[in-house]
C-alpha cells in the first residue's frame, strides 16, 4: 500500500496522476501548505526538505520517497509501467522528466509568482520568467512535431511536463502559436486517470470561479492576450 503524501499543486498532480493511470490503490494524506502541514516533525521524518509530494510505501518496510521526479520513476519502476525499461528508452524518458524538473517547473514557477502573487509588479522579473517558460515551450512544441508524445509511448515524462504546462494561462504565456503543444496538452487532458488525479486531494481553483478560469484559459489561446 502507498500513501500518498500532498496537496493541490502541479507537482501534487504529478504524483497522483502516476498513481492513477498505474492503478495502483493508495491512502490520500491532504496537507495544508497554508497551516505549514509540510513544516511538521513528522512530515519532515518523510520529507526532510518540507516539500510535496511524497510518499510511503508501506510494502517496502515504510520506505519513504520524497522529489516529484524521484517519486515517479520509484512508482514507475515499481510497478512496470510509464517508463521503458530498456537503457536508451529508458534515459530519454528521465532526460525530458529532468528537462521539466530542472527547467520548466522551476521557470513558470518564477512566472507565476510574480505575474501573479509578488506584492509589487518587476516589470524586468514578469518578462524574464515568461519569455524562459515560452522558450522551454517551444522545445517542447517543437519535439512534440512529429510525435503522440514525448518519448514515443505515453510516460512519466509526459505527465510531469503537462502538468505545467497546461496551466500556461496562470503564469500568463499565450501558447496560441504552439499547435503541438495545445493539442498533446488536450490529449492528455482527456484521459480519465489524469482527470481523476488532478482533483486530488481537491481541484485547483487559483481562487477564481470555474466560469472565470474557463474563460482565462480559453482567452490564453484564441485572442492573443500576453504573450511571452
Amino acid at each position: 500500500m502507498i500513501d500518498l503524501y500532498t496537496s493541490a499543486t502541479p507537482n501534487g498532480w504529478k504524483a497522483s496522476i502516476t498513481l492513477e493511470e498505474l492503478g495502483v490503490p493508495y491512502t490520500l494524506h491532504a496537507l495544508s501548505l497554508s497551516k505549514g502541514d509540510q513544516k511538521t516533525a513528522d512530515f519532515l521524518k518523510i520529507n526532510p526538505n518540507g516539500r510535496i509530494p511524497a510518499i510511503v510505501d508501506r510494502d517496502e518496510g515504510d520506505f519513504a520517497v520524497f522529489e516529484s521526479g524521484a517519486l515517479m520513476i520509484y512508482l514507475a519502476e515499481k510497478y512496470g509501467r510509464l517508463l521503458p525499461s530498456d537503457r536508451r528508452g529508458r534515459s530519454e524518458v528521465i532526460q525530458w522528466l529532468m528537462f521539466q524538473m530542472g527547467g520548466l517547473g522551476p521557470m513558470q514557477g518564477q512566472a507565476n509568482v510574480f505575474f501573479r502573487y509578488a506584492p509589487e509588479k518587476i516589470p524586468y522579473a514578469i518578462e524574464r520568467y515568461q519569455t524562459e517558460t515560452k522558450r522551454l515551450y517551444k522545445v517542447l512544441d517543437t519535439r512534440l512535431a512529429d510525435r503522440e508524445f514525448l518519448c514515443g509511448d505515453y510516460s512519466i515524462a509526459d505527465i510531469a511536463n503537462w502538468s505545467w504546462a497546461s496551466i500556461h494561462f496562470w503564469a500568463g504565456v499565450n501558447i496560441a502559436d504552439l499547435p503541438n503543444l495545445q493539442r498533446w496538452i488536450e490529449t492528455i487532458r482527456a484521459r480519465p486517470a489524469v482527470q481523476r488525479g488532478i482533483v486530488i486531494p481537491e481541484p485547483i481553483s487559483f481562487g477564481l470561479s470555474e466560469e472565470e478560469l474557463t474563460k482565462m484559459a480559453q482567452s490564453m489561446l484564441v485572442t492573443g492576450a500576453k504573450s511571452a
